[in-house]
């Protein structure tokens, strides 16, 4: 689990491809190294993946077929940075939501709005089945990062980011047309979910 918190962004140094499987190997801070073991996990762009190698701070992950058909990793070059995020313990502080590194798929950022201190951003949704998920203050994961959903309309919904998140995540170098991780709310999925059971089982009787 983790909290949606990103304790870092870093590099990736090197990547090794193979068919519908690929290494990185990140370069991490020297904060996020205590402790770090083979088989541990930290979220990249807030999908959950397996340290596979240690040599000093580069640390290798690898990404399967599933994993790059769902996610941005696969798009990303050596020298692109990524969010990091060590998984939670049970003294982590929860500052942001609870967060399963399980990304549901991409989206597109359309829109930026940038005033004094503040950015909204807008984002658009490949299928508006997805939008039930995603409701007007609501939590939502957008490359790992917790954020609270502002304005809602079609297949599209906005974030409103503050200049620290701006600073300490890679959402402040967001272009149009790029490309986002994102996780819906797991509580949020099973209320929704269990209503419509319901309903469907009472419309049925």
């Amino acid at each position: 689990m983790f909290t949606g918190i990103v304790q870092a962004t870093a590099p990736i140094t090197a990547i090794e491809e193979k068919d519908h499987f690929r290494t990185h190997h990140v370069r991490l801070p020297a904060a996020l190294l205590p402790g770090l073991t083979i088989g541990a996990s930290v979220a990249h762009n807030g999908c959950c993946l397996t340290v596979t190698g240690i040599a000093g701070d580069v640390v290798s992950f690898d990404l399967m077929k599933e994993t790059l058909r769902l996610t941005n990793l696969g798009t990303l070059k050596v020298g692109d940075e990524i969010n990091l995020e060590r998984a939670a313990t049970l003294q982590a502080e929860i500052g942001g939501h609870l967060m399963s590194g399980h990304i549901i798929c991409t989206a597109e950022l359309t829109k930026i709005v940038t005033s004094e201190n503040n950015r909204q951003i807008w984002f658009s949704l490949p299928d508006r089945a997805l939008m039930k998920y995603i409701l007007h203050k609501g939590y939502i994961g957008v490359d790992g990062i917790s954020l609270t959903v502002g304005e809602v309309a079609g297949n599209r919904f906005c974030v409103h980011l503050i200049p620290e998140t701006l600073l300490r995540t890679t959402l402040g170098k967001k272009r149009l047309g790029d490309s986002v991780n994102i996780e819906i709310d797991p509580q949020t999925q099973a209320i929704v979910d269990t209503v419509e059971r319901v309903l469907a089982a009472r419309e049925r009787a």
